[in-house]
């Protein structure tokens, strides 16, 4: 698979056809950010309070009996995001307040919004998952990903969705592959990861790149890339204290992540759960940042 992580992002953003991936590149090209922060947290509070706690009441809702988000008197950790992701199915109040407060967070901020939903189902059933449904997910979510062990349909359905002259949010929303994983004994390799480059170039109005451990330039596939090929990498399980988790998630630093071709790394505990969440995502911001330059450089 060709790759232009060489590229700096405003030369990449100049140049790409879809508009969620110019938008992406431009977003981390302003806040000099390549970080997306995993917000696995359960209440709209919580959510909410993680991108800016001035905006929001302090939270004692507990996570495993600690408040991780009370640890500092104020967590705004949106200034020096570029993308807030979220599991919504596990936010156990998620209503309206949680939609218009993610989407003004958004906006005040300058970060995007990308929803873990990991599609893997029939077209016509992910259709009506992404667009209706109880979670909402095409009205607030610039990017969602999906798994390709339900075959490229899956894939189809949704891009016929998102690229429908009667979509709403037309080239403001886009997909992602999920073409590896980083929990231990994953079967999200081989042939796996083929299938799914194969129906990324299928859909690539739509499709605008994967969630990989590394750049997939490695991989073979059936086709051909075109002189445009340009998938952005986004890259889970990145964390700067540890290797691993009792659960078999199997961590990298970001230095390892951008060097290994990774676009935007995502962390959660890694920032969330520390004593300071801010300072801590000012460090992850910045190593991944000078990370990002010296890949560029390197490049020539």
């Amino acid at each position: 698979m060709a790759s232009k992580s060489h590229l700096s992002y405003a030369k990449r953003a100049e140049q790409h056809r879809n508009p969620v991936a110019r938008k992406l590149f431009k977003t981390a090209e302003a806040k000099k950010s390549n970080v997306v922060i995993s917000a696995d947290l359960t209440t709209t509070k919580e959510l909410l309070h993680l991108a800016d706690s001035k905006c929001v009441p302090v939270i004692q809702d507990l996570v495993e009996g600690t408040n991780l988000l009370s640890r500092t008197s104020l967590t705004v950790l949106g200034p020096h995001i570029a993308l807030f992701k979220t599991h919504i199915d596990i936010v156990a109040d998620f209503g309206p307040e949680t939609v218009e407060g993610l989407k003004r967070m958004a906006a005040k901020h300058n970060f995007m919004i990308f929803e873990d939903r990991k599609f893997v189902d029939i077209g016509n059933t992910v259709q009506m998952q992404y667009h209706g449904g109880a979670l909402r997910i095409s009205e607030w979510a610039h990017v969602v990903n999906a798994s390709g062990l339900a075959g490229d349909g899956t894939v189809e359905a949704l891009a016929k969705t998102g690229t429908s002259d009667m979509f709403e949010y037309r080239e403001e929303r886009a997909l992602l592959m999920l073409a590896e994983m980083t929990t231990k004994g994953s079967l999200a390799t081989g042939a796996y990861t083929q299938t799914c480059i194969e129906s990324a170039r299928k859909h690539k109005d739509f499709v605008v790149g994967f969630v990989a451990n590394k750049a997939l330039s490695g991989v073979e596939t059936v086709s051909s890339p075109s002189a445009d090929e340009d998938f952005v990498v986004f890259t889970t399980g990145v964390n700067r204290a540890i290797t691993g988790d009792p659960l078999g998630q199997q961590y990298q630093t970001p230095e390892k992540a951008i060097g290994g071709g990774s676009d935007f790394i995502i962390s959660g505990r890694g920032i969330y759960a520390t004593d300071d969440p801010v300072e801590t995502v000012k460090i992850y911001r910045e190593e991944g940042w000078e990370a990002y330059l010296s890949r560029v450089s390197a490049s020539g």
